[in-house]
C-alpha cells in the first residue's frame, strides 16, 4: 500500500513537471514568435504609414493559417501592404487580376503537351506562390471563384484529375469594391465564410497623408525593402499557436456572443460553428502577437468584428444603414459580462 501511494505521488510530480516544462517551452516559442512578428510588423512601416491594426490583422491571418478578405476602394495601399508582407518574409508573391472573362485555368495553371519531350507538363498558375493577391475578386464568374475557393479550403488544387499541393505558407489576401456592383458577381455567403477576417484599409489621417507625400517624393521604399523573417518561421508560428491557453470562461464568452447573433432580431443568419471556431483560432494568434500565451477578453473585443461582421446574414431593411453588422456585434458586446483577467490568469498559473 505504502509503495503504491509512494509510486502515485512520484507519477504526481513527473506529471506537474511535464506540464511546467511544456509551459515554458510555449512560453520560449511565443516569445520567439512575437519577436520575429515584431520585426515584420516594423518592416512594413517603412512602406505602409499608419494602419497598424490593419497589419496586426494580416499577421493574425498568416499565423492562424487563414485568408483575409480586403474590402475598399481602389488607391488605399492593398496591393503595397500585400507586397510588403511579402517581401518582409521572403515569400512567392503572384497578384492576379480578376475578370469576368478570366478562366479557372489562368489562375490554377493547366497541362501543356511539351513537343520536345513528347510529353504532357503542367504549368503552374499564380496560385502556386505563398501569397496570393486576388485583386477584385467579385468581378470573376462563379467558376473561377470556385477555383480560388477550393485552393483556400483545401491548399490543394486538382487539375484534369491530378492533385497539386500548394505551398506553405499559403495566404490569400482578396480584394473587392464596395461601391461598383455593374459587371461583379457578388461572393456567396458560403464562400465569404472561408475567410477568416474581412477589413478595410480606410483613407490616412492628414498627419499620415502628409507623411505619405514626404516618403514617397521621388522614392518608393519598398524597392529597398529587405526580408527580416523566413517562411519557415511562420510554419513554425502556424505550428504552435494553437497552443495558446484559453480559459473556459473565455471559451463561454465567445459561445456566448456567438448565440446572441443568432437570435438577433435584425439577423436572418448567424454565425455558424465554423465562424465561432475561426473566432477562436483568431484570438490564439492575436495574443501571440501581444506577447501573451494566454487568450483575454480584450483580444475577443479585437477581432469580433473583423472576424463575424461578414459572417451574418441581415435583414434586406438593415442593409440600408451604412455597416450594420459592426453596430449589431457592438451592441451584442457591451451587453456581455466579461470575463476577470485575475482569474483567467490565476487559473493559468494554478
Amino acid at each position: 500500500m505504502e509503495e503504491d501511494r509512494g509510486k502515485a505521488s512520484t507519477d504526481q510530480v513527473d506529471v506537474a513537471a511535464a506540464t511546467t516544462g511544456a509551459e515554458r517551452r510555449l512560453e520560449m516559442n511565443v516569445e520567439k514568435i512575437n519577436e520575429i512578428m515584431t520585426k515584420v510588423r516594423k518592416n512594413i512601416g517603412k512602406v505602409i504609414v499608419g494602419k497598424e491594426n490593419t497589419v496586426d490583422y494580416l499577421l493574425t491571418a498568416l499565423i492562424a493559417s487563414g485568408h483575409v478578405l480586403l474590402e475598399d476602394v481602389p488607391g488605399t495601399g492593398k496591393t503595397l501592404m500585400a507586397k510588403a508582407l511579402s517581401k518582409s518574409l521572403a515569400l512567392k508573391f503572384r497578384r492576379i487580376q480578376f475578370t469576368p472573362d478570366l478562366l479557372p485555368s489562368d489562375a490554377s495553371g493547366i497541362n501543356f503537351f511539351n513537343q520536345k519531350k513528347g510529353e504532357f507538363e503542367f504549368r503552374e498558375g499564380p496560385l502556386f506562390a505563398n501569397l496570393v493577391l486576388a485583386d477584385e475578386i467579385n468581378r470573376a464568374t462563379p467558376r473561377t471563384q470556385a477555383v480560388l475557393l477550393e485552393s483556400m479550403e483545401e491548399r490543394q488544387l486538382t487539375i484534369d484529375g491530378t492533385t497539386h499541393p500548394l505551398q506553405q505558407p499559403f495566404l490569400v489576401i482578396a480584394t473587392q469594391n464596395p461601391i461598383e456592383s455593374q459587371g461583379t458577381f457578388p461572393l456567396p455567403e458560403a464562400q465569404l465564410d472561408r475567410f477568416l477576417l474581412k477589413i478595410t484599409l480606410g483613407y490616412p489621417s492628414r498627419e499620415e497623408g502628409l507623411e505619405i507625400l514626404k516618403r514617397y517624393k521621388g522614392y518608393n521604399p519598398i524597392e529597398s525593402l529587405e526580408p527580416v523573417a523566413a517562411a519557415e518561421d511562420i510554419v513554425f508560428a502556424q505550428k504552435e499557436y494553437a497552443k495558446v491557453y484559453v480559459s473556459d470562461d473565455m471559451l463561454s464568452y465567445i459561445l456566448d456572443i456567438v448565440e446572441r447573433t443568432r437570435m438577433h432580431p435584425d439577423v436572418v443568419l448567424g454565425v455558424s460553428p465554423r465562424g465561432s471556431q475561426a473566432l477562436l483560432k483568431s484570438v490564439q494568434a492575436f495574443a501571440i502577437l501581444k506577447g501573451r500565451n494566454y487568450v483575454l477578453p480584450d483580444d475577443v473585443k479585437a477581432l469580433v468584428k473583423p472576424v463575424l461582421g461578414h459572417r451574418l446574414l441581415l435583414k434586406q431593411m438593415m442593409l440600408a444603414k451604412g455597416n450594420p453588422a459592426e453596430g449589431i456585434l457592438d451592441s451584442i458586446v457591451n451587453e456581455m459580462i466579461v470575463p476577470s483577467e485575475e482569474a483567467i490568469v490565476k487559473e493559468l498559473q494554478g
